[in-house]
């Protein structure tokens, strides 16, 4: 029997994840194992139960990700499982920063079945997947690099709290989405903001901006 491969895919739309499902079977058949997941939480759920995936394949506009956030702080807390970006999205620029937060390639959502498989292909067998032509761009500032690396220092939950601090929830209104207590809520956010090095709520969201798409002009 030969190796199998576990995969992940990380994506919102049933009509991608299933081109992808598509590609990957025709070309890897019995090689590989698929599992699927429409969110940043429901990732983040999926590799807390385990880490031993072989793949992620991870949309860049997932709900939850805010940009390159998503796939700094998976690169951060779970550095073995190799990443392969996915986006409509093929400007130079984004395929750059995809590389300079850690993955191990990027797979345009245009891409032929056959470039896909070839890509997943390179990255389970140990290298990568590159489009010609990102070598040019303008890379990471400092300051988005220092932003990067704290926030991939965050925990799983820590993210989880950040992002629902930025998109405006009280602690109390995270603390029910969570099913937690407000005291650990209160204790997360401390425990960010120390990490993010910043002091409140809106400057907690303005790092976190910093690694939004708008910003890799």
């Amino acid at each position: 029997m030969g190796l199998s491969y576990d995969i992940l895919i990380a994506d919102d739309h049933p009509l991608f994840r299933s081109a992808l499902r598509q590609a990957l079977f025709a070309g890897l058949g019995d090689a590989i194992s698929l599992h699927e997941v429409g969110s940043i939480a429901d990732l983040q759920t999926q590799l807390a139960e385990r880490a031993d995936w072989d793949l992620v394949l991870l949309d860049l506009n997932m709900p939850g990700a805010y940009g390159f956030s998503g796939l700094a702080q998976l690169r951060g807390q779970y550095p073995q499982i190799p990443v392969i970006m996915i986006s409509a999205q093929e400007e130079a620029s984004v395929v750059r920063r995809s590389k300079d937060f850690g993955a191990s390639g990027f797979i345009p959502k245009s891409a032929t079945l056959e470039n896909i498989q070839a890509s997943v292909q390179a990255v389970l067998e140990g290298g990568v997947c590159w489009p010609p032509g990102i070598d040019n761009p303008t890379g990471m500032t400092p300051e988005q690099q220092n932003i990067s690396a704290r926030v991939a220092s965050l925990t799983p939950q820590q993210f989880r709290v950040l992002t629902m601090v930025c998109d405006g929830l009280l602690n109390k209104q995270i603390a029910y989405e969570l099913d937690v207590s407000e005291a650990t809520i209160k204790a997360h956010v401390t425990a960010i903001f120390r990490k993010l090095e910043v002091r409140t709520r809106t400057q907690a969201a303005l790092a976190l901006q910093q690694m939004e798409l708008s910003r890799t002009a």
